[in-house]
């Protein structure tokens, strides 16, 4: 097992990486100190296959879970599925000593997260990931939320978990699309922080496909660790925590655009990704065999590298970007890559440019 620490002084917390984590899931929670009382939230598609052992390893540590399941899919991350938790918690008799566990993926921690950080103005939650995205990027660093219909993430807040724990025997049941829609975080953390892990990633990433345990450990414990160093430095995204949008500027507005369906989020910042790396391009000093290289993984991930849209789409694209919490004085402000390894944030881009951007990623 692997710990890795994010210091964030009172708010500190740690993650913890391995096989066979769920069942010490009890014991953890116990080291913390805890209320007795506790809700797992979770979906369609994970409660099935992991609350049962979930409560049972709460209750024979000593505590009183209860099961809170909520629609699968991105959909779910709104405001009247935060209203029927709320509703849920209320029959249930959840008091300020109560926490949450978070046990699923992505859309579940930002949603259970959310409503932890609001009722009762602040429960004590859990982080619990079970795919490889939120394992690497959404379960870390406090980031909750959900959607509205003008744009992705547009309500939330900055609340931190108490623990996190990643079992990796959790990735052996996901979906191969939600696999590889998890490995577009993974890239970006090479891209934006750690040339080394990108280059590893180039040699691996047949075995990574593979879900080989020896390969996927550390470089999850990496890319915690990557995020955990930025956060550390900047909490509440001031700053340096802006570079974690790599990519996500395009990628979230292609999420608002085709309806939180189409595409994964993975998928979405993939494309984003394409498109931003081709921006650094035109406007720093990305080589072009490194925006090659860029692409080029994110195709030997089996991840979507090109879009096509028409001009509507194009228009309603950038309306959805300009609602992005990235959005500074009415301008969008894009992260770019010097070089692998080395970002930069707070770049204004002008609309010509992504239109030329757009246009090379259709080709």
């Amino acid at each position: 097992m692997r710990t890795v620490p994010v210091s964030l002084g009172s708010r500190s917390y740690r993650i913890l990486v391995g096989n066979q984590l769920l069942s010490r899931l009890g014991i953890e929670c116990k080291k913390l100190g805890l209320g007795s009382k506790c809700v797992v939230i979770t979906d369609e598609n994970v409660g099935p296959l992991y609350s049962k052992s979930a409560i049972e390893n709460l209750q024979k540590a000593g505590f009183d879970p209860r099961e809170i399941r909520i629609p699968a899919g991105e959909t779910a991350k709104s405001l009247k599925v935060v209203e029927e938790c709320y509703n849920n918690l209320a029959a249930q008799r959840i008091e300020r000593k109560s926490f949450v566990v978070a046990l699923g993926g992505g859309v579940v921690g930002d949603l259970a997260g959310f409503v932890a950080a609001s009722y009762l103005r602040g429960l004590t939650f859990v982080q619990v990931p079970t795919t490889l995205l939120a394992q690497v990027d959404s379960s870390v660093g406090g980031k909750v939320g959900v959607n509205l219909k003008a744009g992705k993430n547009l309500v939330g807040a900055f609340y931190q978990p108490r623990l996190v724990l990643c079992d990796l025997d959790s990735l052996k049941t996901l979906r191969e699309r939600e696999f590889r829609a998890g490995l577009a975080e993974v890239i970006k953390y090479g891209i934006i922080y750690d040339e080394a892990l990108f280059g590893r990633l180039e040699r691996e990433i047949k075995a990574i496909l593979r879900r080989d345990p020896k390969i996927l450990a550390p470089i999850i414990a990496r890319c915690c660790e990557i995020k955990a160093d930025v956060v550390g430095q900047d909490e509440t995204e001031s700053g340096l925590r802006a570079i974690l949008n790599f990519g996500h500027t395009v990628g979230h507005g292609l999420e608002a655009i085709s309806g939180y369906g189409k595409y994964l989020h993975g998928e979405a910042i993939s494309i984003g990704q394409i498109v931003a790396a081709r921006l650094s391009q035109k406007l720093l000093t990305l080589k072009q065999d490194d925006c090659d290289r860029i692409r080029n993984l994110f195709a030997a991930a089996g991840l979507p590298v090109s879009i096509k849209l028409t001009e509507t789409q194009k228009n309603r694209l950038f309306a959805a970007m300009t609602l992005d919490k990235k959005v500074s004085d009415g301008e969008v402000k894009f992260v770019l890559a010097r070089r692998i390894g080395h970002v930069e944030f707070g770049h204004k881009v002008p609309r010509s440019v992504i239109d030329e951007a757009l246009k090379e990623t259709s080709e």
